[in-house]
């Protein structure tokens, strides 16, 4: 692995306009995306204004289809697994939604669940009969293997977690969760809308069954961008809750085939050039070493944890045997939403986070609201010690 110089984080600066005029510590947001990826993005758009939609799409098509190779380098996948979507929501929904329940299947999930994904749950559970069933965390605050492996059974159909929750800072053992769940035969749906960028992610490492991810998160690619890895084992016995003539072929008046590849997930509308900019951003992050910005997002996170919490009355609220670049902290008597328009005031980009979005992990940890500050490789020393000043001067 090498290690990121700083010159090497000045280039990618150069190459990040926007660092020129903020501190931006709201990457699990949405980062900061490089000019590569913009130009990209804005210059098939000028192409297609002037030549027109179809015949742009035709013309780069080659490009288009080279994405889903970028995609597979990044997550060790083959070409044919992934699909490209315009969210991680709508990846993780599409997987989800084509799973069947029966009164009495079991559904097991995380406590530091996305919202998202636990109303999905509940909404399914409603429909079906299902039951939705929260593992524990261990002393460390993820989740703990050990209950979860004791909780495996024929009736449980599907694990599903998120692997870099919004809150707390932790990761979780995705790696150990996808060992219990191949053994036990039962589909495993990873949300990586977090992680996805900022960590080194390998689907074979990671034994799952499915993944989700965003372009707008730490892989620095647009908005409205997304997509999804589903291993051929899970996706040959699942068929998606919504079909086109994309997804699939209509081949009788009476019949249809469901496309074989990753293209069952997707719908035929799509702006092509987010995804011309999502595989730019795939092709800069590997470009930049995935090892090395996980080095590198990991340190700084580390750093900025320890100088928070040397800040009288900050509490710095993450947890877990692993850690990354999302700091979650609040300052005592001050509500985060203030503290966060404070930062804002330095332009200091962070946000804030609440109990609606972790219910599950709420019922135990009564977490107040917090400032969430996630950093990337672009960020530097010197933002982190004006942030930890900025709050300082609160205090």
């Amino acid at each position: 692995m090498t290690t990121l110089r700083a010159d090497d984080v000045d280039r990618f600066r150069r190459d990040t306009p926007g660092t020129e005029d903020v501190i931006h510590l709201n990457n699990a947001g949405s980062a900061l995306p490089p000019t590569q990826v913009t130009d990209t993005v804005l210059d098939y758009l000028r192409e297609e204004s002037v030549r027109g939609g179809y015949e742009t799409a035709a013309a780069h098509a080659e490009r288009i289809q080279g994405v889903y190779g970028s995609i597979a380098r990044f997550l060790g996948a083959d070409a044919a697994d992934i699909s490209v979507t315009d969210s991680a929501t709508r990846s993780w929904q599409a997987v989800f939604y084509a799973m069947r329940f029966q009164p009495g299947d079991r559904i097991l999930t995380c406590r530091s669940e996305y919202a998202s994904n636990a109303i999905a749950y509940l909404q399914v559970a409603r429909r079906t009969g299902a039951l939705v069933e929260v593992v524990e965390d261990d002393a460390s605050g993820q989740l703990d293997v050990a209950d979860l492996e004791r909780r495996v059974d024929d009736r449980v159909k599907l694990i599903a977690i998120t692997h870099v929750p919004t809150q707390g800072g932790l990761v979780n053992p995705a790696e150990e969760v996808g060992a219990i769940a191949e053994r036990a035969g039962i589909p495993f749906l990873l949300d990586a809308c977090q992680s996805a960028g900022q960590l080194d992610l390998d689907v074979r490492r990671l034994r799952c069954d499915a993944l989700s991810g965003t372009g707008r998160k730490y892989v620095r690619g647009p908005r409205g961008t997304g997509f999804l890895y589903v291993h051929p084992r899970l996706r040959e016995r699942i068929e998606p809750a919504m079909l086109d003539l994309h997804s699939a072929t209509w081949t009788a008046p009476d019949r249809y085939e469901v496309a074989p590849d990753g293209r069952r997930f997707e719908t035929w509308e799509r702006n092509y050039g987010l995804v011309l900019g999502l595989g730019a951003a795939v092709d800069y992050a590997m470009a930049v070493g995935l090892p090395a910005i996980e080095e590198r997002v990991t340190a700084l996170a580390a750093r900025l944890r320890a100088d928070l919490s040397q800040v009288p009355g900050v509490t710095v609220h993450d947890q877990g045997r692993r850690r990354c670049g999302i700091v979650t902290f609040s300052v005592a008597g001050i509500d985060a939403a203030e503290v966060k328009n404070h930062l804002s005031a330095a332009t200091i980009n962070t946000s804030t986070t609440h109990a609606e979005s972790y219910q599950y992990d709420q019922e135990v940890r009564r977490l107040p609201a917090m400032v969430r500050s996630s950093v990337h490789y672009y960020n530097t020393e010197d933002e982190l010690r004006t942030l930890v000043e900025t709050v300082e001067k609160l205090t």
